[in-house]
């Protein structure tokens, strides 16, 4: 770790998210490896779990990661139970559905969690309903209060949503964790994030845990940017 570069203190690391969205295990566990002083948690997408399976999971937990799964499940009941029930055992922290699949949905997804979990002598993830994605800059108003009444009906414990829907989200839901992905640092690159945040704004909005991905790991400075964003969360 470069001189100039601080280590982030443990509550905010465990308020950071890395995704690791590469299909290449190697090189997401260098990645982690690389920014691990300044997060705590690893979020494995579709890209990196189509490539590797459990195995990514596995390897991250085994480095002394919280591991996010972000496969915002979406399917029949059935298929998402099943699904979910395996994912349970796998010893993620966190595992994203999509709250458009309705309640029935979720529900079985909630409860494949935690069976699978309990099947394998562990806590269940918590069930994370992505509300509105942050690419989606046309969704009606009321979708959100919709998804979220979803989401407690359904027994999650978290939901995923926009900086700019944390404050309703949690008005609704209080207890619920709030996951906003689309974290960028005032000035940075959007990409294709419609409706990104600066950290400083998601946490002043409620949020819980922050995503961040390519305004890190496409950084010129890998360790200089991941310094630089969690100086600015530990100081908001």
């Amino acid at each position: 770790m470069p001189k100039s570069a601080v280590a982030a203190p443990p509550a905010t690391r465990e308020r950071l998210a890395l995704a690791l969205d590469t299909d290449d295990l190697v090189e997401a566990l260098r990645l982690a490896g690389e920014l691990e002083p300044w997060f705590g948690v690893a979020k494995v997408g579709l890209e990196l779990f189509s490539a590797e399976g459990p195995s990514a999971v596995s390897a991250l937990l085994e480095r002394g990661w919280e591991v996010f799964l972000d496969l915002k499940l979406h399917d029949i009941p059935n298929t998402v139970n099943k699904a979910a029930r395996v994912l349970g055992a796998l010893g993620a922290g966190y595992l994203t559905l999509h709250a458009h699949g309705g309640v029935t949905m979720l529900r079985a997804g909630v409860e494949g969690l935690a069976e699978g979990a309990r099947q394998a002598g562990l806590d269940p993830p918590v069930a994370l309903a992505v509300t509105v994605l942050t690419s989606d800059n046309n969704a009606p108003p009321h979708i959100l209060s919709k998804r979220v009444g979803v989401a407690i009906e359904a027994g999650c414990g978290g939901l995923v949503c926009a900086a700019s829907d944390v404050r309703e989200a949690k008005l609704l839901a209080p207890r619920f964790v709030a996951v906003v992905p689309g974290i960028r640092p005032e000035g940075s690159e959007t990409h294709d994030q419609a409706r990104a945040s600066t950290p400083q704004a998601a946490l002043a909005a409620g949020a819980d845990l922050l995503v961040v991905g390519r305004a890190v790991t496409a950084a010129p400075d890998r360790a200089a940017a991941a310094a630089a964003l969690a100086a600015s969360v530990t100081g908001a």
